[in-house]
């Protein structure tokens, strides 16, 4: 499982795709979303535009990225 530190409240779901590499642009990303390919805490979610928070574990093609809040 990967991990993904984001400094604000919340990253969208298709950037968080593309920052972690799982996707090769935003174009990518977002017919991957829209096809159900990716799941947000077990549910699958067809929004690019989801604000990931922290503690959410994003799915996609068998690998799991869990978003964490940057330490102060």
């Amino acid at each position: 499982m990967l991990s993904f530190t984001i400094r604000d409240d919340y990253i969208k779901l298709g950037q968080l795709l593309k920052a972690c590499d799982l996707v090769g642009s935003g174009a990518e990303a977002k017919e991957e979303i829209l096809s159900g390919n990716v799941a947000v805490n077990g549910e699958v979610c067809t929004m690019r535009g989801k604000k990931c928070i922290p503690g959410d574990v994003i799915s996609f093609h068998g690998e799991e990225v869990t978003v964490e809040g940057e330490r102060n």
